[in-house]
């Protein structure tokens, strides 16, 4: 079978690796089905060829889309170039594509939509998505419960929902948590890989970075701990099943 492509964005070594793992866990994936590329640390090859992948899957990351360049550290800067720098082949082939957090924004701001934290941003821990009429026919939410729990944290959003994408999950505080372009693209807000015991460890390591003040860190794991957030991993394991080639 041909891999998946799975580009991870965390300069932080133990948060990439056990994003990783958990990719591998709740999308249904070995190793040896995934080529990955940490980018802080790799350039996409020049001679890579999406032909040669079942799918993309992008990671999350401490960065945002809509900071002004001059914010952006060398590494932020060269990063979101890489994943930006895929998506005009990926959108305009429609190849499978799952953009999970730090996706969501790269993908809408490709398409022309507004990412932006002037409205949406959401705090740490666990957040009530509901499916709208759309989700219904779509291959990987439909069937799922109208109403599900799903983990968040993150500074930006859309701001409005990107020409040509159709509207798939919303919740309360941030409108669009996932979004399909054409057939087989697909980007969410929140993080369908993460589990309690995943998060607990991405509070411990992101406790200074602005999502939360950081004397809130051991309250957010108690939440996170007791959260039953499980029906998001599905969605993950669909993209991995239906593309799976």
């Amino acid at each position: 079978m041909k891999p998946f492509l799975i580009l991870q964005l965390r300069p932080e070594v133990e948060a990439a690796d056990d994003e990783y793992r958990a990719l591998l866990t709740k999308g249904g994936l070995s190793e040896g089905e995934t080529r990955r590329i940490r980018l802080d640390v790799e350039d996409i090859p020049a001679d890579l060829r999406l032909d040669d992948y079942s799918g993309v899957i992008v990671g999350g990351g401490p960065g945002c889309v809509s900071d002004p360049l001059e914010k952006k550290s060398p590494v932020e800067a060269r990063i979101e170039a890489a994943v930006m720098g895929l998506l005009p082949e990926i959108t305009a082939r429609d190849l499978p594509f799952m953009g999970c957090c730090y996706g969501i924004g790269v993908l809408a701001h490709h398409l022309g939509g507004r990412v932006g934290s002037e409205r949406y941003s959401e705090p740490v821990g666990p957040s009530r998505c509901y499916q709208t009429a759309e989700a219904a026919s779509d291959l990987l939410t439909a069937g799922l419960p109208d109403e599900f729990d799903a983990f968040v944290g993150h500074k930006e959003a859309l701001q409005e929902l990107p020409p040509g994408a159709v509207h798939l999950l919303r919740s309360e505080a941030c409108p669009y948590q996932m979004i399909r372009h054409g057939r087989n693209v697909y980007a969410t807000q929140f993080h369908p890989e993460a589990d309690g015991e995943v998060f607990e460890l991405r509070i411990r390591i992101y406790r200074n970075r602005g999502y939360f003040p950081p004397e809130e860190a051991d309250q957010l794991v108690a939440i996170c701990r007791a959260s039953d957030v499980h029906q998001p991993e599905r969605i993950l394991r669909r993209f991995v099943e239906r593309y799976r080639a």
